[in-house]
């Protein structure tokens, strides 16, 4: 008996697998970036948002990490895909059982055969079994759903790591757009007090007839001007409050404030190959780990064309006497072999396998098409960061330009020489650029945590631990094969 169950345990698990063996398509990959900053560092490995230098920035991202609700729930995921290679896995292995009854019954003995001498009416029964079930997996079926089951296992972890990689870029670029926002809120309200001063001053001189209402009048347009932006700056202030509470696990609320748009250091630049994405991207490598799942169905589908074979045994007692129960001649056992197979089933397995052909087909394409997201990604990210740098900086002469404008057409009003329209159009100038300013500042910072977000990178295992470990408890399944291991380039799974 034990030897044949040795021999049916290697069968089992030596048996052949139908269906291809998974190897990573090969895609066409550029060979640098267009737009790659000529003195960007490799910085993708560190926890980029540091180099802001902004403690309450730090603060806000590891309080998102450990109580943001996307991120909790991408973590239930694992778990119950981990739960389903668990169940997926089983058949591989005897499945044992115990079952027992106990039961008192009593019979018609009209018109029946008399009962044997000894034997009573009623009488009992008492039975009590032990059972085992093992489907041999000689076709490698239970193998590649085990195969597939966990390719989505680990594509599950990389969806949680997406989550990370977006979370961490969405809370800094929330908050950087809401220090945008404050200093913008800064600068009305100084215009708003300095054009409510020469309001006065404004309806002072028209009530000695020094000017005319027409000045009075074009102050206060300027005036209102202001004010009015004042309150859109508030609603916008709020709601991306908000939002950023609903990122941190909160309920909506104001959020801490650290330095301000013109206190934040800018961060390096990172440096990256193209070909680094495809390790660094959760995106790109969940979209292989669900390609790896598709390809393992195709053989699990394949397998259903061959015969199912099974092992079934029971050992137990039966006795109408439970002191008598677990006697020798109460003794009952069984063992016995069976196996099913197709003959006609109307398309239904090939119909499977065309599915899993097409989910397989589906899945690659989805992965390719991954690649190239991640590509344009970061080429947008490194255009979007160079011009922007390029645009704050004539931003800025213009400021500076539009506050000399004010400057001298006031000195030439205060003096006689110009109308107050040619400071009212100075000021005009002045204020929308400095608004424009503050937002392209912001805008500059984001795109930084947008470029770092593109790029992926082993920040996000360091942001992983910062969520408190959920997955901890999730580690590679016995046998678990280095290509689906997250992180690291796919190699065959077995020789064919």
């Amino acid at each position: 008996m034990r030897r044949l169950f040795m021999l049916a345990l290697a069968a089992s698990l030596t048996g052949c697998m139908m269906g291809p063996d998974y190897r990573r398509p090969v895609v066409d990959i550029p060979q640098s970036f267009q737009y790659e900053d000529k003195d960007a560092r490799d910085t993708v490995n560190t926890p980029w948002w540091q180099q802001f230098q902004d403690p309450v920035l730090d603060g806000l991202i590891a309080e998102a990490l450990a109580n943001n609700k996307s991120v909790k729930i991408a973590a239930a995921n694992i778990e119950q895909a981990a739960g389903v290679l668990t169940q997926t896995r089983a058949p591989l292995f005897p499945q044992v059982s115990y079952a027992g009854s106990a039961s008192r019954q009593r019979v018609s003995e009209t018109n029946a055969t008399p009962f044997p001498d000894g034997v009573s009416n009623p009488f009992n029964s008492l039975q009590l079994f032990g059972g085992v079930t093992w489907e041999l997996d000689l076709w490698g079926r239970v193998r590649r759903l085990s195969e597939s089951a966990r390719a989505s296992m680990f594509a599950s972890l990389e969806a949680r790591r997406g989550v990370i990689l977006s979370l961490v870029a969405s809370v800094a670029g929330d908050y950087l757009q809401l220090r945008g926002l404050d200093e913008q809120l800064v600068i009305a309200k100084r215009n708003l007090s300095a054009y409510a001063e020469s309001v006065k001053l404004f309806e002072l001189q028209f009530q000695y007839g020094q000017i005319s209402q027409l000045n009075v009048e074009q102050a206060r347009t300027q005036y209102e001007t202001a004010a009015s932006t004042i309150p859109q700056l508030e609603s916008q202030i709020v709601q991306l409050e908000n939002a950023l509470s609903i990122l941190l696990g909160r309920n909506p609320g104001p959020i801490a404030r650290g330095k301000t748009i013109y206190e934040l250091v800018f961060p390096a630049v990172p440096a990256g190959l193209p070909s680094q994405l495809l390790e660094r991207r959760p995106d790109i490598a969940q979209a292989e780990q669900n390609l790896i799942a598709a390809n393992a169905l195709i053989g699990a589908a394949k397998a259903l064309y061959f015969p199912t074979i099974s092992l079934t045994g029971s050992y137990g007692y039966e006795s109408e006497d439970l002191s008598k129960l677990f006697r020798g001649p109460s003794r009952a056992w069984s063992f016995a072999g069976s196996f099913t197979g197709p003959i006609f089933t109307a398309g239904a397995i090939s119909g499977q396998v065309h599915q899993s052909e097409a989910g397989q087909d589906a899945a690659l394409i989805s992965y390719e098409a991954a690649i190239q997201s991640a590509f344009a990604d970061v080429e947008n990210a490194l255009i979007i960061r160079e011009k922007l740098a390029g645009q704050i900086q004539a931003q800025e002469r213009l400021v500076k330009a539009s506050r000399e404008y004010e400057r001298l057409a006031k000195l030439q009003y205060d003096g006689g020489y110009a109308p107050y329209l040619t400071v009212l159009s100075a000021q005009q100038q002045l204020f929308p650029a400095e608004l424009t300013l503050a937002q392209l500042r912001a805008s500059v910072f984001t795109s930084y945590a947008n470029l770092y977000k593109a790029m992926g990178g082993g920040w996000v295992t360091e942001a992983d631990r910062m969520t408190g470990g959920q997955t901890a408890a999730v580690p590679a399944p016995a046998g678990a094969n280095e290509a689906n291991k997250p992180g690291q380039p796919a190699s065959p799974l077995a020789g064919k």
